[in-house]
């Protein structure tokens, strides 16, 4: 039985459809939310731009998604499913939420004004402002030149706390289109 990636029920025979150019896996029920598109065996000899397999072909070629791992060159990545890719996001630092606050209090703990604070990094005493008001993020070159001049960390806790603020989803710990998506009836 596979799960409906629009509304989570059980289906056993799921249909594809696109809905706003993304492909999901549906139950009959969600069929009418988008097109249905015709996932025949007439794309076994092209491959498409992101496929990681082999030039053998083999897989049905559905685009994204398929679990069943007809293939056993796949079968280390798709049969885990709890390890997921690296990117180069991970092994950046994210910005604290409160950054805004941290400059103001550094500044002011230093005894600057913003436009002494501005000249002191070479760099404009609006782009200052915009910091401490929080309508904009630093660069990483002023991100940095910020930590050095005022001794004070601007980056977060990490993403995990937004991670942890969400308690949506199915108990099995997956989650479907249906649990994040409210529709406008």
């Amino acid at each position: 039985m596979v799960q409906c990636e629009m509304c989570g029920a059980e289906t056993s025979s799921p249909k594809t459809i696109k809905v706003e150019g993304a492909k999901l896996d549906v139950c009959s029920d969600c069929t009418d939310f988008g097109t249905e598109v015709n996932t025949g065996a007439s794309s076994s000899s092209t491959s498409t731009k992101y496929s990681t397999g082999s030039s053998s072909g083999g897989s049905s070629g559905s685009g994204s998604g398929g679990n069943t791992s007809s293939t056993s060159s796949s079968s280390s990545t798709s049969s885990g499913g709890s390890t997921r890719r690296t990117d180069m996001f991970d092994d950046m630092d994210e910005i604290a939420t409160d950054y805004d606050d941290r400059i103001r209090q550094a500044r002011e703990q230093k005894g600057l004004s913003q436009s002494e604070l501005a000249n002191e990094l070479n760099e404009k005493a609006s782009l200052i402002t915009k910091l401490e008001r929080g309508d904009t993020l630093p660069t990483d070159s002023v991100q940095s030149k910020l930590e050095k001049f005022l001794d004070v960390s601007l980056t977060g806790e990490g993403g995990s706390s937004e991670d942890a603020d969400w308690d949506g989803g199915s108990a099995s710990g997956s989650y479907t289109l249906g649990d994040v998506v409210k529709r406008k009836d």
